[in-house]
């Protein structure tokens, strides 16, 4: 195995792609972010309807339980 040094040049252009990358990275990141809250909004709007379907089938089936008795 051979040993190979880095010139500056190297050292720059290396630099250079890593700071290209972690734009790239960042910029995915504030993409999935914004994603993830849509995401959040619509779950949240689900889970009201559904808690409150249950509240109202649970409030008819307690009402009918004592009409019966």
């Amino acid at each position: 195995m051979g040993t190979t040094l880095a010139t500056k040049a190297d050292l720059e252009l290396m630099r250079t792609e890593l700071r290209q990358e972690i734009t790239l990275a960042r910029k995915d990141m504030e993409i999935l972010s914004g994603r993830i809250d849509a995401r959040i909004d619509m779950l949240s709007s689900t889970i009201t309807v559904r808690l409150g379907s249950m509240l109202i089938v649970g409030l008819g089936l307690l009402f009918g339980a004592l009409k019966l008795t």
